[in-house]
């Protein structure tokens, strides 16, 4: 005879097992709602919010999108500082991949984009930004942590041996020679040159003029828009706009945004955030970062 320890069990493991289904067609029925069961042609959102450290998500999106016929336009919404150079360039790299693919991509600045947000946005047809964005900051850093004196001071010794003279650049427990500088500073420059031929190219700006402000500073919206960074002053709405009359579906067109599955939000939140404790901890990184 079953006793209510038993029963109460046996509820728990089937409300268990009926909520792990629950989820699991959840998420199928999101990710096919943006693969193939949306018919009706859309312009479909994706978000880019906080720093650029894992471009999975995004670039999955886009994948999907740009094999979907019914989805002839994206609207990419930046709101980030920028991140790592790596990531932002796989993302960029994938937008242009859908621009051949013959799908239209639309950036919409929020409150931030800039650096790798930005260099984001110069893959995009059409980059609308709000009058106050903060954008720009065109530019490269990678940061060393120097722990020399201090462990100097509190008597700790760390003997290295290594396979070439460069293996521990950047180590925090000495100082840099000159010529460990100059390599890094020939990997930054490379890195920028990348970056201010990104704007020349996705702008139609000249080389020498994107030099000229590229320097690390900031820009507003209204100031990117009067050197050519920006192409519209606009809102979100503005911009999902912009998106659906470039594709023949009007103002106000009909949007596909995926809803969030909680479980993997939290899990890429997760991942993300063990990412940035790297940055925070001084490991050398490449960074298109404001």
């Amino acid at each position: 005879m079953l006793n209510r320890r038993d029963v109460l069990l046996g509820l728990f493991i089937l409300v268990f097992f009926i909520g792990f289904v629950f989820i699991v067609l959840l998420t199928l029925t999101a990710k096919s709602v943006g693969s193939f069961r949306v018919s009706q042609k859309r312009v479909a959102i994706i978000e880019i919010i906080g720093p650029i450290i894992n471009p999975g998500p995004v670039v999955e999106k886009l994948e999907r999108y740009m094999k979907n016929s019914s989805i002839p336009a994206i609207v990419i919404r930046l709101d980030t500082p920028g991140g790592g150079v790596a990531a932002s360039q796989e993302i960029y790299e994938t937008i242009i991949k859908s621009h051949n693919a013959g799908k239209k991509i639309i950036a919409s600045m929020g409150a931030v984009a800039a650096s790798g947000g930005y260099y984001i946005a110069t893959a995009c047809d059409t980059v609308v930004a709000n009058p106050g964005t903060i954008t720009g900051s065109i530019g490269v850093i990678v940061n060393f942590a120097d722990f020399s004196a201090l462990y100097q001071k509190i008597g700790i010794d760390f003997p290295v041996r290594k396979s070439g003279k460069y293996k521990d650049i950047g180590s925090s427990a000495r100082k840099m020679t000159d010529e460990e500088k100059a390599l890094i500073d020939s990997v930054v420059m490379d890195t920028y040159e990348q970056f201010i031929k990104a704007v020349s190219e996705g702008r139609d700006i000249e080389l020498d003029t994107v030099r000229s402000f590229a320097d690390g500073r900031v820009f507003t919206g209204r100031q990117a828009k009067n050197i050519g960074l920006v192409d519209e002053l606009g809102t979100y709405q503005d911009a999902i706009d912009i998106a659906g009359n470039m594709v023949g579906l009007g103002a106000n067109p009909p949007v596909l945004k995926e809803a969030r599955n909680i479980w993997e939000e939290l899990l890429i939140h997760g991942i993300t955030k063990l990412q940035w404790l790297k940055f925070e901890q001084g490991i050398p990184h490449l960074l298109y970062m404001m």
